[in-house]
């Protein structure tokens, strides 16, 4: 499943730019991508594919298996990528992402 009013080819490009291990950059991905350029409402949208259990967070599983949102072959992210991701996004510390912090972090 691919967000709706991301270019697919701008997709592919940025799961491209981090296929190999290690390689996942959360900014560059969200610029590549086009996901930063988009409104609030998108990113928010973009937010509940990723939580998958709709608890209103996006938690560490979640986020290790984030790029297959945007392509069902895309790899899982590592433990260490997982980890960077999930401190970079967890601003009130709490152990996930909440849908504000996505927010901030896709615009950072």
């Amino acid at each position: 499943m691919t967000f709706a009013g991301l270019d697919a080819v701008a997709v592919k490009a940025a799961l491209d730019g981090c296929s190999a291990a290690d390689s996942f950059e959360y900014k560059k991905f969200f610029g590549a991508c086009g996901l930063s350029a988009k409104s609030a409402d998108e990113i928010k949208a973009a937010f509940r594919v990723i939580d998958q259990d709709e608890s209103g967070f996006i938690e560490e599983e979640e986020l290790k298996l984030f790029l297959q949102n945007f392509s069902a072959s895309a790899r899982a992210l590592t433990d260490k990528e997982t980890a960077a991701f999930l401190a970079a996004g967890d601003s009130d510390g709490d152990g996930k992402i909440g849908i504000d912090e996505f927010a901030a972090l896709v615009k950072a």
